[in-house]
């Protein structure tokens, strides 16, 4: 924590990311009709009505009721597509790791097959067969995000297996499945977390570019969703795609800025090595 709080990019990422979390859980007390609501005039300027400070869109909606809400989307498609692929990556890694052979090369090929086919492309076309709703954008995003993470815990358990615990684990009769979850995965958890903090970013513009094309949950406000909407009238109304646009810029450089911050203080011998 001290390591981490030298950082002030990071101190200030972690802010900024909790603001947005409290902004999410407070969605439905500050504005508990839903954001798809006409509340009033339509494309009214920011600050022009204090009870609508972020103006409305061409239809009359809270411009800041959209925000708030969309912000609850953003964060879980982020942690929830982070988690899933992070669990996929770390299972195809660990059995390619420490096993070896035959089941390497065969779970590094699928891997390789994932990582040729563009990231975003490969989302569409799965939401797109799956039709739009939450589930499918979490399980697209998921399917396309976990190679990196599958050929990092593979390096780590390749450098691992020979070390002398793991191999006194092996003399003394632990079974693989032990060796792996409480011999060597504990000691490659650190750049397991810097790579998942950073891909709950790639999910949220990932997210984003869903719903611009209109594949986002027809069912969910998002941010995405507000700057697809408003494309059209980027000169009359400016606000009604800066504001969300200005919302994801933030949120995703706070939690890049997150992810550097854990990088220091979870890898110190590599952040002094890079300043020498």
């Amino acid at each position: 924590m001290k390591r981490y709080a030298r950082n002030k990019g990071a101190v200030a990422g972690l802010a900024i990311v909790g603001l947005v979390i409290l902004v999410a859980l407070l969605a439905g007390f500050a504005f508990p009709q839903s954001p798809w609501n006409s509340v009033a005039e339509p494309l009214l300027d920011p600050l022009s009505d204090m009870a609508h400070l972020l103006g409305t869109d061409m239809l009359g909606r809270d411009i800041a009721a959209g925000l708030a809400h969309g912000a609850r989307v953003s964060l879980l498609v982020g942690v929830v597509s982070t988690a899933v692929a992070t669990l996929i990556g770390i299972t195809i890694g660990a059995l390619a790791g420490y096993h070896g052979g035959r089941l390497d090369d065969v779970l590094m090929r699928l891997t390789e097959f994932f990582q040729t086919i563009p990231t975003l492309a490969m989302a569409v076309v799965l939401v797109a067969i799956f039709q739009p709703t939450i589930t499918s954008i979490i399980t697209a995003i998921a399917v396309v995000s976990w190679p990196p993470v599958a050929r990092l815990v593979r390096g780590e358990f390749l450098s691992l297996r020979s070390r002398e615990f793991v191999q006194a684990a092996e003399v003394i009769g632990q079974s693989a499945s032990r060796i792996i979850f409480t011999q060597i995965l504990p000691n490659t958890m650190s750049p397991i977390i810097v790579t998942a903090s950073l891909m709950i970013a790639t999910a949220i513009l990932t997210e984003s570019a869903l719903s611009f094309l209109g594949l986002g949950d027809r069912n969910l406000m998002s941010w995405g969703f507000m700057i697809g909407a408003a494309r059209t009238m980027v000169r009359e109304a400016w606000w009604m795609s800066f504001l969300p646009g200005v919302a994801i810029l933030l949120t995703v450089l706070a939690v890049n800025l997150i992810g550097e911050g854990l990088n220091d203080a979870l890898n110190p011998h590599l952040r002094d090595r890079g300043a020498a």
